[in-house]
């Protein structure tokens, strides 16, 4: 990936019901779930009228239309937080037979519709919207065991569908680094961290404070923190392609605001294309589920300015897998770029000399700051 070319990218969390279930009671929250089904669709007509690349991470829950094949996928051991409640397996029981019936637990259907819609990256959210940094998961040493089962559940639930998963976001952004080597062993390529900013530092739910979801909801809208244009990096022998932004859902009575909230997004994606940098912006399908018309509106205006972006100055669309290929490609060219002119400079010394041009210096020299750059 050129460095000079600025990069937009979207992640969304799919998870329907079993991203909320410990949180929200389904007959609330159905709307927002069903609205999301139909918002879905549309955003894919969106993403491809403007050339825009996605990584959909979806939870494993949701590659199954039918109760029987669900059952059978289930992974072993499973997670055991110290608040039951936070597990949505004791709740498979209860779920529908299949999704016509049950719209709430299962997504294949529309699974199969971002597949076959060009530019789609489906990666997983895990299989069961698993917390890596709940109570009682980080308890002993079978969290790794459990969160492995899960991600292996994860990948055969895809392959299902032909579909090897390389991205991962951490569900709730609880990212834990211990569990990258497992990352890399189930064969993921490429994590959603999180913002620099304090505020987004990964924590579970409990230990989450009043004042870090506030500076979270102003800095939608105010210019608290300006690191919202960011570049990959390694981590542990994946790719981090860090979160800019969370496409947040308007409440009506902030809706005076959005002027601000438009203009934080736009100026973000106008600093990357500028600098060459990745503005990656993330939310929930669900969160355009309570009014679908108007969040639709409102993420074609950020996609118009993208396409100005993309005219006048060739700022592009990727995946995070792409995403993260494309800049491991380059560090490999780079480094390997650096080797060879290494490598040009040693083989001209001759006993201690360093020959400079087309005479020689007989003084021993001390190989240039470039010679030795990683």
């Amino acid at each position: 990936m050129p460095k000079t070319t600025g990069t937009f990218t979207i992640s969304l969390d799919f998870e329907l019901y079993w991203g909320v279930h410990d949180q929200r009671p389904l007959a609330a929250y159905a709307r927002n779930l069903l609205g999301a089904r139909d918002a879905i669709p549309r955003m894919l007509e969106l993403f491809e009228r403007y050339g825009v690349q996605c990584t959909w991470a979806t939870v494993g829950l949701l590659f199954f239309d039918r109760k029987a094949e669900l059952m059978e996928h289930l992974p072993e051991p499973r997670p055991r937080y110290a608040n039951p409640a936070l597990s949505p397996y004791p709740r498979i029981g209860q779920i529908g037979p299949n999704e016509r019936q049950d719209p709430y637990h299962y997504g294949l259907s529309l699974i199969e519709q971002i597949r076959d819609c060009p530019g789609q990256e489906i990666g997983t959210h895990t299989f069961s919207h698993y917390y890596c940094l709940e109570p009682g998961e980080t308890a002993d040493d079978q969290s790794e065991a459990t969160f492995r089962a899960d991600l292996l559940a994860a990948r055969r639930a895809a392959e299902r569908l032909g579909i090897t998963p390389r991205s991962l976001v951490f569900p709730r952004n609880q990212y834990r680094a211990d569990y990258l080597q497992t990352c890399r062993d189930v064969g993921l390529e490429v994590v959603r961290g999180n913002h620099p900013a304090w505020w987004f530092r990964a924590e579970s739910r409990s230990e989450e404070s009043l004042v870090q979801r506030a500076c979270r909801l102003s800095d939608d809208y105010l210019p608290i923190s300006r690191q919202d244009c960011l570049r990959p990096q390694a981590l542990d022998g994946l790719v981090d392609v860090r979160a800019s932004r969370f496409l947040r859902p308007a409440p009506r009575a902030l809706r005076p605001f959005e002027p601000l909230r438009l203009h934080r997004i736009v100026a973000g994606l106008s600093r990357a294309a500028r600098h060459g940098m990745i503005y990656h912006l993330w939310w929930h399908p669900h969160n355009f589920g309570a009014d679908p018309d108007y969040s639709l509106k409102f993420l074609e205006r950020v996609l118009e300015h993208f396409r100005h972006l993309a005219q006048t100055h060739g700022m592009r669309s990727g995946s995070m897998l792409e995403i993260a290929r494309e800049w491991t490609a380059s560090e490999q060219a780079a480094a390997g770029t650096s080797a060879a002119r290494g490598a040009a400079i040693a083989g001209r010394r001759v006993e201690g000399t360093i020959v400079l041009g087309p005479r020689a210096s007989h003084r021993p020299a001390a190989l240039p700051k470039e010679a030795v750059r990683s």
